[in-house]
């Protein structure tokens, strides 16, 4: 499949990209080779293949769901800047 100028033209206008009337050959011709290229991977046998999301066998790792350490608010308010009671205190932000 080869692009002319004015299908550039609506692709780029499609786009938002503003490009000079001297590019347009060249981008059609750029654009032309994409598409060739695509047309040749059509052409391949992928009867049989699975889908995969990577060429390399990987799986995550998977750790046990168990309950950590918790109730440790002093250790975190420590951080605290400002510290009203049991909380952190922010300096208002919008009025």
């Amino acid at each position: 499949m080869s692009l002319d100028q004015a299908a550039v033209r609506k692709i780029a206008a499609l786009a938002r990209i503003e490009v000079a009337d001297d590019e347009l050959e060249h981008l059609a011709g750029e654009l032309s080779h994409i598409l060739h290229f695509v047309e040749q991977l059509a052409e391949v046998n992928t009867d049989g293949v699975a889908p995969m999301t990577s060429v390399a066998h990987l799986e995550l790792p998977l750790r046990a769901d168990e309950v950590t350490d918790g109730d440790c608010h002093e250790l975190v308010l420590a951080n605290a800047p400002d510290r009203r009671d049991d909380f952190f205190a922010v300096p208002k932000v919008v009025e």
